[in-house]
Order: structure tokens, then sequence, then C-alpha cells
């Protein structure tokens, strides 16, 4: 199985400029973000708009791929600035068992490179294990590899296309620290 550097460096240019940073005057820490689940259709609806507008726009999935008719049964983290209204940051988890699912984890782009992701993946990860779940899957855009690994995660399968984008299956124990 090839390592995720590798993995990384076969994902297309254009696909790679997704997961870029921008970087800009207007910086803003990620604990200047609230995280909190959504408790309710607004919220689930702000989870949506963010999700629709990174995948959707940015990167050209389909609407009909984008909504698998899951988000139901998932719980919706989000990523809000201090006083706003509207969320910046979105990730879904699904629970199925003694394993959880981390899936559609989104940034708008002005605020990636502040480590939103990687404090709503950890937020996911603990609540999953407060909940009983032993491990966590997830399948990363290539990408995106280097976030997940940092987090505890590794490859666990070859390259497969979703939506037109090349993606891996990474795993993760989580009754060991990461």
């Amino acid at each position: 199985m090839a390592h995720a550097a590798e993995l990384t460096r076969a994902a297309s240019p254009a696909r790679r400029r997704y997961g870029a940073s921008v970087r800009g005057p207007e910086r803003i820490r990620s604990g200047d973000v609230e995280l909190r689940w959504a408790a309710g259709e607004h919220d689930r609806s702000l989870a949506l708009s963010v999700r629709e507008e990174v995948f959707c726009g940015e990167q050209g999935v389909p609407r009909a791929l984008e909504l698998d008719g899951l988000d139901n049964h998932a719980l919706h983290l989000l990523a809000l600035p201090a006083g706003a209204a509207h969320a910046v940051g979105t990730l879904r988890l699904l629970m199925d068992g003694t394993e959880a699912k981390v899936g559609r984890v989104a940034v708008q782009r002005r605020w990636r490179g502040r480590g939103i992701a990687s404090r709503m993946l950890a937020a996911a990860l603990a609540t999953a294990a407060d909940r009983g779940c032993r491990s966590a899957r997830l399948a990363a855009q290539l990408q995106a590899t280097a976030l997940y690994e940092r987090a505890g995660f590794t490859v666990a399968s070859e390259p497969f296309e979703q939506a037109g984008i090349a993606h891996v299956w990474m795993r993760r124990n989580l009754t060991d620290p990461a």
C-alpha cells in the first residue's frame, strides 16, 4: 500500500488546490471559532450550506451525490465565528455500534489553515469515544490525508474515486491516544 505522501503527489493539481489554506490580514485563530453540535433543522441547514459551498461549488460534486440520505441519522458539528449566525465549517458523525464514521468535513475557503478542521475532528472523535465507539474510519480526499494522519488515522486502502475525486479509506483506533 502506498504511503499517504505518495498518494497526495498523485492527486491532480486541480484537486490539490482545494486543500490550500488562505492567508490574509483578517486571520483569526481557530480558538475564536465556537464548535457546537447541531440542534435542530436550522443548525443542520447551516451545515448543509457549508457542504454545498465547498463540495458542490468548489469541487464540482453533484448535489444529488452530496445529499446521500444519511444526514437524518448523523450528528453534525458546526464551527461558528464568535458572534456570527453562520457556520464556516462542519463535519458529520455517524455511529454504528462500536465504529464511528467521520465524513463531510468542510471548511469555507477563507477560513482554512486556522486549525478549525483539526479541532472539529478532535471533538468528533471524543464524542464517538464517549458514546462507546472503539474505532473510527473516514474516506479522505488524497490532499487531506496529512490532516487525518496528524489525528492518528492511517491509510487503509488503495486510492478510489468518489464523486470524481480521488480518496483513500483511513482508520483509527479510539481506545489508544492519538
